[in-house]
This record gives C-alpha cells, structure tokens and sequence, in this order.
C-alpha cells in the first residue's frame, strides 16, 4: 500500500487537500481532508492525473512509423519520465504495405505496454492541397475496406482516424467508422464550413491539430475551424508547443470552444528530446533546429515538445493550471473511451498519478513504473 497526500486534481476541476491509498497499480480510497490534518510540505504538493498524448509520432531518437519494440518501449518510458504515462501513437501516411505492417506492429505493441492505448491514424485519407508534412505520393481516396484492412491488422487498435471530408466517398466512411466508435477527426484538408458540418452531421467528433493543415477560418467562409466551433459535440486538438499555434490563438480558443473540448496534443516526432539535426517522420527527413522542426521546403514537420511541455505553455499563456490539466486528462481519456480506467483522480482507477510541486514542476510520477524527477520545466 502506498499513500500520497497533497493538493489533489478533482473530477470538479479545482484542487482540494487529501489523502490517495493506491494498492497494485489502483486507486482504493480518496480522503479529502482538513488542511490541518496536512504538513506545510504535503499543502505545497499537487497530484493530479497522468496525461495522455492521444496524438504523437515519436521521441527520443524513434519514430512510431519505423520501430521495433525496444524503440516503442524507449519511447513509453521517456514520455512517463516527463510526466505523460498514456499515448496513442500515430502513423504517417505511407504506401497500403508499409501502413499495414505499421498497424500490425502498433497493435501488438499496445497489447505489450501498457501506456500504448491505441494508434492514431493520420491518413492516407487526406487532401493533396493540406497535405502539410503527409507524403503526398501515398494519399488514398475515401475507402472503407482500407480502413477496414488497417483495423483487422492493428486488431482492433485504431482509435482515431483523420478524414478530408471533401474528398469523394469521405462521408460514407466517416458513417461507418463512426458507427465502430472509432474517433473520425477532420484535417489535412481544404473542406469548406458546409463540408465541415455535413461530416460532423455523419459522425465526425474531432478535429486534428487545429488551424493547422486546414483552411483559416473567415468571415465569409468559416472552413472546418468555424463549423467546428459551431458544434458543441465536436472536440479539438491544440498543439501547443509554440510554433504551431500563436498564444493569442491558444487563448481565443479557449475562449471559442471552452476547455471540456480542447485536448492538447504535442504531435511530437522522433527529434523530442534529442539535439539539433537530422531524423525522420514517417518516410521524409526532418530537420529540428531549437524548438522547431522542418521539412526540406521549410514546411513545419511535428513538434519536438512533450505534451508537459505543452501543458506548462498553456499555463503561461494565461489558461488556468485547472483548465488546462483537463485538456491533457480527463479531456482526451474520454475522447478515445478510457475514461473508466484512466484520466481522473477515482477509486477504482489505475494509478497513473503526476506529484508536483505548487507552481506544477514535475517531482515524481507514479504507475506501472515509479520515476522520481527533478523540476523538469
């Protein structure tokens, strides 16, 4: 039996001091306490949640796309160092052979560990005109029986899949997807706002990356940002690193959608945590310089940021610290269905837990392996 006590995350969104039992691996019991019943140094303590990641490429040298299971493994224990104890891992969009073996890879990967919940399927099912980072030489039309090939390799892995709903045959896919309750999210696209919401009206939830790989969200032509923002069913994802997206759009997002439909990502790839040079996405070199990544034509290629990181952006560009632990929490774990296992502060819960101290630097992380950190920011 372990206990932890401090400043704890609750389902309501606000911190309340208490006391977590945790025994093999689960929450058991949730005391809230007095402030007194606590030390000085257990009030300057916050837990909250693991984060979850439903949206990165890579880390550490490995890309998700060209890994055995040693680099998958590599990869589930830096993002625990740096507090993010669940991930979906995302493809890129390649040739139907080579896609089909990463699916099967990431699928028998996410039986083995337990901090891979699923596979982000980004493309091929996307626009030639937003193709943004994708290789556009392997773009597929709208095909259900691709899909289907995809998800019968991954065994039934696949938790979310990005569409350009203007393309021929996208709705009738996106209705079937939907139907699986499989995520359908909207980008790498040039959908006008009609387009947008006959998808939404076809079962699409989501949107990828918002503002990125879409069209700009007009007066006259409000494209997939608009009509999104227009359907209170719809989530949206932010990297927020500080490349992809202004501050001042991170907090007019907020203010547009509200944080229960914001999930941050950080869209990282195989040069996070790694020094300045050359690696890949996908099938394509990549070039990090700082805390940027690029292309050979300059195009920005995934972020080189944790979703910590991102989290900790957030904070400073003005969202509370209780917002925007949501966006990375409960946010994306009820996005992809794993909710009743993970993302909140419960008895019953997995105890993938986050100790941090009261200006949120990482001191420890709790779960399936215990880190100890120092301030990470």
């Amino acid at each position: 039996m372990k206990t932890l006590k401090g400043n704890i995350y609750t389902t309501q969104r606000c911190f309340r001091y208490g006391q977590i039992d945790i025994d093999k691996g689960l929450i058991v019991k949730v005391d809230y306490l007095e402030p007194d019943a606590l030390t000085d140094d257990e009030k300057a303590v916050r837990i909250i949640p693991g984060l979850i990641d439903i949206h990165m490429h890579g880390a550490m040298g490995h890309d998700a796309c060209n890994s055995d299971m040693d680099d998958l493994r590599a990869i589930a224990q830096y993002e625990k160092s740096q507090g993010v104890t669940s991930v979906c891992l995302a493809s890129m969009t390649l040739d139907k052979g080579r896609l089909l073996d990463v699916c099967k890879k990431l699928g028998e990967a996410s039986r083995e560990i337990a901090a891979i919940k699923g596979i982000y399927l980004e493309g091929p099912f996307i626009s030639e005109a937003k193709a943004g980072a994708q290789n556009p030489e392997h773009i597929q039309e709208a095909d259900y029986t691709l899909y289907k090939e995809l998800k019968d390799a991954s065994d039934g892995m696949i938790k979310v899949v990005t569409v350009a709903p203007e393309k021929a045959g996208a709705l009738e896919l996106i209705k079937k997807v939907a139907a699986e309750k499989c995520v359908v999210s909207l980008a790498h696209s040039a959908a006008n706002a009609r387009e947008a919401r006959l998808a939404f009206e076809a079962g699409a939830t989501q949107v990828t990356h918002l503002y990125n790989a879409m069209n700009p969200m007009t007066h006259r032509e409000p494209g997939i940002v608009g009509a999104a923002a227009d359907c209170e069913k719809v989530n949206v994802e932010l990297i927020c690193d500080g490349v992809h997206v202004d501050p001042v759009m991170i907090r007019n997002s907020f203010r547009l959608f509200g944080a229960d439909r914001i999930i941050l990502i950080s869209d990282s790839m195989e040069a996070t945590g790694m020094p300045d040079g050359e690696y890949m996405l996908g099938d394509q070199k990549v070039t990090k310089n700082g805390n940027r990544a690029t292309l050979g034509d300059s195009t920005i290629a995934g972020s080189v940021s944790n979703l910590y990181q991102c989290m900790l952006n957030a904070i400073n560009y003005g969202i509370s610290i209780e917002d925007a632990i949501a966006t990375v929490t409960a946010n994306p774990a009820k996005a992809i269905g794993i909710y009743d296992e993970l993302g909140s502060i419960e008895v019953g819960k997995r105890a993938d837990l986050l100790v941090t101290d009261d200006k949120m630097g990482l001191l420890e992380v709790i779960g399936g392996r215990t880190t100890c950190l120092t301030n990470i920011r």
